[in-house]
C-alpha cells in the first residue's frame, strides 16, 4: 500500500466527530414508482399504475446525510414548511440521528419539494420520466431569520467547518451569509455550493461548482481540459476563494488552488454513471470534511472524487459511508495504480 494512500485512510479515520454546521436550502425528494400499464388514450403519455412513494433528503438535507454517513457530527440550519413534506424531512433526520433542532417550520411557506416520478418495476431498471418542483416564493420569512442567526451565532464557535448550500430558495439571506463571513474572517473554514449565484459567495474558503454551472457564470463553453484549466482560474480570481473544486462528471474533478496549481483528476470507477442526483452535496461534504480533518488540498479532491464516482452509481438521492470510502481508497491502490492522483497542468 502507497504512502499515499495511508494517508487518504487516516485522513478517512479523523473524520469521525468532526463538526460540521449545514446552513441552506432543505429540500424534500419524493420518489414515485409506478408499472407502466399502458398509453393513454387521452394524450400521448405513458399510464403507470401506482407502487409506491418514497421520502429521501434533498438539497442542504441531502449535504447534512452525506456528512453524518461520513462520520462527522452534523448541525443543520434550515427551514421547512408545515406541510407533510415538512413532516417528512423531520422524520428523516430523526431516522438518520441527526438532530433537528435548527430545522425551524414557516406556517404558509411551503417546503422546497421535487417529485420525481419513476416508471419501472422491482425487476428491471427504474427510469425517471418526468420531476414536478413545488417551490417557496421569496426569501424566508424575518422570524425564521432570526431564528437561524440565532443559532448559527450560538453554535459557530464549537464547529470546524461550514457548509453553505444554496438551491435558490431564500434560506441564505444576506444577513446570515455575513454573519458567516465574520466567523470565516476569524479562521472558519467556509465552503460554498450555488446552484444559481455562486458569486454572491465570494471570498470564502472554497466553492465546489459544475462545469455547466461555471459556463453559465463566466459564458463561455467548456470543450477541453485548456479551456476548464483557464475558465477555472479565472472564477477562483472572481471569486477571491482559497480553493476551487469543479466537478466534471464522467472526466473527474479538476482542482485550483490560490498561488498554487491546477490539478485534473480523473473519475473513479466506471464512466457509467447511473444516477448524478445528489452528487454535488457529496463532493461538497467530502471536500469539506476532509480540510476540517487537516487533509492537503490535492488529498481532499481525491476522496471527494472517490466519494463521488461511488455515489453516482447509485439510482437516486443517495450518500457513501466512511467505511465504503476506505474501501474503495483501497481497491484503487492496487499494482501498477497511480492512487488517482491526476495530472498537474
Amino acid at each position: 500500500m502507497s504512502e499515499s494512500t495511508v494517508d487518504l485512510l487516516r485522513v478517512i479515520q479523523r473524520f469521525e466527530g468532526r463538526r460540521v454546521l449545514v446552513l441552506g436550502d432543505v429540500v424534500a425528494d419524493q420518489y414515485v414508482f409506478g408499472n407502466p400499464a399502458r398509453v393513454s388514450r387521452e394524450a400521448p403519455v405513458l399510464i403507470l399504475r401506482y407502487l409506491s412513494r418514497e421520502w429521501r433528503l434533498g438539497g442542504a438535507a441531502n449535504a447534512c446525510r452525506n456528512l453524518h454517513s461520513l462520520g462527522a457530527s452534523v448541525r443543520a440550519l434550515g427551514v421547512v414548511g408545515g406541510d407533510r413534506a415538512g413532516q417528512a424531512v423531520r422524520q428523516l433526520f430523526s431516522d438518520q440521528g441527526i438532530a433537528t433542532d435548527g430545522i425551524l417550520s414557516t406556517p404558509g411557506r411551503c417546503t422546497p419539494v421535487k417529485t420525481r416520478i419513476m416508471a419501472g418495476t422491482s425487476r428491471s431498471t427504474r427510469q425517471q420520466v418526468i420531476r414536478v418542483d413545488r417551490e417557496p416564493d421569496g426569501p424566508i420569512p424575518p422570524a425564521a431569520e432570526a431564528g437561524l442567526l440565532d443559532r448559527l451565532r450560538a453554535w459557530a464557535p464549537g464547529l470546524d467547518a461550514i457548509v453553505l448550500s444554496d438551491y435558490g430558495y431564500g434560506t441564505i439571506t444576506p444577513r446570515l451569509l455575513a454573519e458567516v463571513r465574520t466567523f470565516e474572517a476569524q479562521g472558519m473554514l467556509v465552503a460554498a455550493d450555488s446552484r444559481y449565484d455562486l458569486l454572491r459567495f465570494e471570498g470564502l474558503t472554497a466553492a465546489t461548482p459544475n462545469e455547466a454551472e461555471v459556463e453559465q457564470l463566466l459564458g463561455l463553453a467548456l470543450d477541453g481540459d485548456k479551456t476548464v484549466e483557464q475558465a477555472g482560474w479565472r472564477l477562483l480570481e472572481r471569486l477571491g476563494a482559497r480553493y476551487l473544486l469543479v466537478t466534471r462528471g464522467a472526466r473527474g474533478l479538476a482542482l485550483f488552488e490560490r498561488g498554487g496549481t491546477a490539478t485534473f483528476v480523473p473519475i473513479f470507477g466506471s464512466d457509467e454513471i447511473a444516477d448524478v442526483t445528489g452528487a454535488g452535496d457529496t463532493v461538497i461534504s467530502t471536500f469539506t470534511l476532509a480540510l476540517a480533518s487537516g487533509a492537503a488540498p490535492i488529498a481532499a479532491a481525491r476522496l471527494s472524487n472517490y466519494a463521488g464516482g461511488l455515489v453516482v452509481m447509485k439510482r437516486g438521492t443517495a450518500t457513501v459511508g466512511r467505511d465504503e470510502l476506505a474501501n474503495a481508497v483501497r481497491r484503487d491502490s492496487g499494482p501498477g495504480s497511480d492512487d488517482g492522483a491526476g495530472g498537474r497542468a
